[in-house]
């Protein structure tokens, strides 16, 4: 394990439209010590051709292909399984990072002596406008908090492998990212949450999850399947969620 290296985990499948986007804002970060590890899930597309022209040229840029399509959470295991730094940082592959997000997040660990984190976050549209909507933290976050409503933004994660050690996601299409959030908060037992906005998270229509009432299904396994609730709290937070992310006027 390499001592400040940050391994960046960064599943993809059919995502050539973004990720040539999603490796520039990582290579224009002040932090220079990380390794980008891209697994992909068998694209069809011609994202293994952009990822290459990448790596040819900057070493830290490592690409994966999977020996068949598996999903993102498969994916996701597989590139953490490679990682070799001291710290894991998140990052889906149409997503950005603001150029000083490694260091600010690095920074904030090791003032504050943890090792678990995430920051907040601004919405962007398919073409990369801004859509004038930031997405707070919350200071800390437990196991229970992110039963209730996951307020952490995936590609704004970081934590320490050295305290933490390693996990395998959990293997469900939606919602394996809250799924391994809730693994490492049995470990750790807090994330915190840095007030700066350090990554943006981009909106695409045709996403599953811009789909809310599809993701219903998927919370019903993490809440049964994969946390193990009784049916009637599984009952209670999925009709929780219906509230605030459905019902709620934006």
């Amino acid at each position: 394990m390499e001592a400040g290296l940050v391994s960046i985990i960064t599943p993809t499948y059919n995502c050539a439209e973004f990720i040539g986007e999603t490796i520039d804002s990582v290579q224009s970060q002040t932090y220079i010590s990380w390794e980008m590890i891209i697994v992909d899930d068998c694209s069809t597309d011609n994202t293994k051709e952009i990822v290459e022209k990448y790596s040819k040229n900057d070493k830290r840029i490592k690409y994966y292909c999977m020996i068949s399509q598996s999903g993102a959470a498969k994916a996701r295991t597989r590139a953490m399984q490679l990682a070799q730094g001291e710290y894991i940082a998140f990052l889906d592959s149409d997503d950005l990072w603001i150029s000083d997000k490694l260091e600010k997040q690095l920074t904030f660990m090791k003032q504050h002596d943890v090792a678990f984190t995430c920051t907040a976050y601004e919405q962007i549209d398919e073409e990369g406008k801004l859509l004038n909507r930031i997405v707070k933290t919350v200071p800390k976050v437990n196991y229970n908090r992110v039963l209730l409503d996951c307020p952490i933004g995936n590609s704004t994660v970081m934590y320490s492998v050295k305290k933490m050690g390693k996990f395998e996601v959990p293997n469900i299409r939606k919602r394996n990212d809250d799924a391994l959030w809730l693994q490492m908060l049995k470990k750790e037992e807090y994330i915190y949450g840095m007030r700066n906005v350090l990554m943006r998270y981009r909106i695409r229509q045709n996403s599953i999850s811009s789909n809310k009432l599809k993701l219903i299904k998927y919370h019903w396994i993490l809440y049964r399947d994969i946390e193990h609730l009784s049916i009637l709290r599984s009952i209670f937070h999925i009709a929780y969620w219906c509230v605030i992310k459905i019902l709620r006027i934006k």
